[in-house]
């Protein structure tokens, strides 16, 4: 049995294009243990979603493609297996599930919500199609759907944003599945919305006892829920933690603005919120030295000199950042 119930190691996923080459995810490591809660943050087009879609085997091939690196479930290498494969398609669902960007697009608009989720259910679990409705009608009830008899006969139009969001949470937790992943679970919702998701979805996987990865762009969404918080940019992760190192003591740059760029209770008023100057580098030409270098307030000339650095470990524990500043043992440069 493997130590942890989720390991990713050095991960390279890219994109071929006529334009070229396009590194969505590069060298990416990180692990998930049982019954944790794990965040993965960062700007849009960082590699987050991708990240998760190749754990998940569900890269479009053509033009994406999976080139190297392991991911470990329960100590096994699901990338051994061919995307369609049966082990494959036992682990999506039952093992591993997802629950995705948008509803809309996720949910099948021609048919009742109830039709999917009990097809959803007889994939992965030998019953009727009676004892599957029944299941299926505990599981709306459970995620906080009123009328869920009456629901199940609903197609997708008919439910609001958040009541979708819901379906999809159900979907996820009706195989019993060890590890959930949530990606950006609260998508053009409005606040209370996302609060009341955001909600539901932890007290499910708590009641559960499941694994949950939340993928976000919003640090202060996850600070409330994540025990740990690994942040990415430019296809890479470039600091990672407990939620307490993160936000109280922010080491790589990038981390500090976004930080900086949330809206805080205990700030002042009148004080401005501190945005992130420049855009994101194209993937299909990064750098090779940092990649946040020519938006750093902090570069040195050891950060034009030298490549792309490597996730140091500060202090001798599991937080970790990839800046040049840092020599190791948390000492600045």
């Amino acid at each position: 049995m493997s130590e942890h119930l989720l390991e990713v190691r050095n991960l390279h996923t890219s994109f071929f294009t006529d334009n070229g080459e396009v590194k969505a995810v590069s060298d990416v490591s990180y692990y998930v243990d049982r019954e944790e809660i794990v965040a993965i943050v960062g700007e849009s087009g960082c590699g987050k979603s991708v990240t998760q879609m190749s754990v998940m085997q569900l890269i479009q091939t053509p033009p994406g493609r999976i080139l190297s690196g392991e991911v470990l479930f329960e100590g096994k290498d699901l990338l051994q297996y061919k995307p369609k494969s049966k082990e494959m398609m036992a682990v999506r669902g039952s093992g591993i599930s997802m629950v995705f960007q948008e509803p809309m697009t996720s949910l099948n608009p021609v048919l009742t919500v109830g039709y999917q989720l009990v097809e959803m259910i007889r994939t992965h679990k030998e019953l009727k199609r009676e004892d599957a409705w029944k299941l299926a009608v505990s599981l709306l009830k459970q995620v906080g759907i009123p009328e869920a008899e009456q629901r199940m006969k609903d197609y997708p139009f008919q439910m609001s944003g958040g009541m979708r969001q819901r379906v999809m949470i159900a979907m996820a937790i009706s195989c019993d599945a060890k590890l959930i992943i949530a990606d950006e679970p609260t998508t053009a919702l409005d606040v209370t919305t996302q609060a009341q998701i955001m909600e539901k979805l932890i007290e499910v996987v708590h009641n559960n006892h499941t694994s949950l990865i939340i993928v976000t762009h919003n640090l202060g969404l996850v600070a409330r829920y994540a025990q740990r918080i690994y942040v990415m940019y430019a296809g890479r992760i470039i600091e990672s933690g407990t939620t307490y190192d993160i936000i109280n003591n922010p080491k790589h740059p990038y981390t500090i603005g976004l930080l900086a760029s949330v809206p805080r209770l205990d700030r002042d008023r009148s004080e401005a919120l501190v945005p992130i100057n420049g855009v994101p580098p194209r993937l299909i030409d990064l750098p090779d030295r940092c990649a946040f270098l020519p938006r750093c307030t902090c570069a040195c000339d050891v950060c034009r000199e030298k490549g792309i650095p490597p996730l140091t470990r500060i202090d001798g524990n599991i937080h970790m950042s990839a800046c040049w500043r840092m020599k190791g043992d948390g000492e600045d440069v």
